[in-house]
Parts: structure tokens; sequence; C-alpha cells
């Protein structure tokens, strides 16, 4: 009962580097690797994200001005009202207190009177070129209005309609749009103070 034992020093005829397995493992996958690596690299340049908000520190040292504004709008108890049309027109009503109505002053003691414009800024959540800035006219009474051409798809939009003259307040909301009737409220995180 002889078996031969397995011959260990056979050599191949060839090369190694002549061998297909160096090829593909040694050389192929790397270059595969570095070329796939180049290409998303490129591709992630092309599609970036736009960035929705450039200036993180100014608007951080704008913060408290701005809840300033926001409690002016609370103690103003100011509300309001915005349309939109399919045409693309916006529609504002600005709505002060019946009490500030009947007496031609506001609770502050400043008298009551409309400004000739309002600034309206509709941010897209994501997307900065799906923004719109407009000035809304007052046309009569506390009607206000405008053109704004909003995108047609559904999405998250930050509304804020602001007045930046004497009173300099701002009234601000969520919303999807496109949609027909959004509300302003003051904030009712001032209601504990």
């Amino acid at each position: 009962m002889s078996s031969s034992a397995p011959n260990f020093k056979h050599q191949d005829s060839q090369p190694w580097y002549k061998n297909y397995m160096v090829v593909i493992f040694v050389i192929g996958m790397p270059a595969f690797v570095v070329i796939a690596c180049l290409w998303f690299v490129y591709y992630s340049y092309q599609i970036r994200d736009s960035v929705v908000r450039d200036d993180w520190y100014m608007d951080g040292k704008t913060l408290y001005h701005d809840v300033g504004r926001d409690k002016l709008t609370y103690d103003l108890d100011l509300h309001g009202k915005m349309q939109f049309s399919d045409d693309g027109d916006v529609t504002f009503y600005l709505n002060y207190p019946e009490q500030s109505v009947q007496t031609g002053k506001l609770l502050n003691g400043e008298t009551l009177t409309y400004p000739d414009t309002l600034d309206l800024s509709i941010s897209h959540a994501t997307d900065i070129k799906k923004d719109r800035d407009v000035v809304l006219k007052h046309q009569e009474g506390n009607k206000y209005s405008a053109h704004v051409d909003i995108d047609p798809l559904k999405a998250k939009y930050y509304l804020q309609v602001s007045n930046d003259g004497k009173d300099d307040w701002r009234m601000q909301d969520v919303a999807k749009l496109p949609r027909s009737e959004v509300s302003f409220n003051p904030l009712p995180v001032f209601d504990e103070s």
C-alpha cells in the first residue's frame, strides 16, 4: 500500500506577473476602487445640496432682536390671515385686537395705523431656490396683497410677515404649501411670562 506523496516542488512554467489572478486582484481591484471613488467625488460635487442659510453667526447675533419682535407681536395681540389664490395672488389681512380698533390706539398706547408695506418671506424647508421674498402693499383697511409664484409641489415652508417700521414686529407660521389659507397668531410661549 504505497501512495504517492504530492509533489510540492512543482513550479509554474510562467512568471508570477503573467498570472491572471495578479491582474485581477493585485492590479484590477485597486484600480477599480480608485476610479469608483473619483467618480463618486465628482458626482457628489455635481449634485451637492444648496445652502439654506449661509450666515449662521449673524443669525445667532440677531436672535435676541427677533425674540423682541415676537414679543411685540404678542404684546400688541396681532393676528393675521393669508389667502393664496391659484394664479399666485396673495392677500394678507392684518388684524388688530377689537379694543385697539375701537379706541384707535394700540395696546402699547401708540396710534393705530396700517403700515404702507409689510415684508413677506416664504422659505422652503430644504431648497433655497424655492424661497420667495416679496413686499405686501396696503390696499384698504387691513388688507395687503402681492403676487408670489410658489412651486406647485406640496412642501413645508416657513412663513414670516414683518413690519420694519417704528413698531418692529413679525408673525411666523409653518405650513405645507400650496394651500388656500394660513393663519398667524402670536407665539404662545409668552403666555407664561
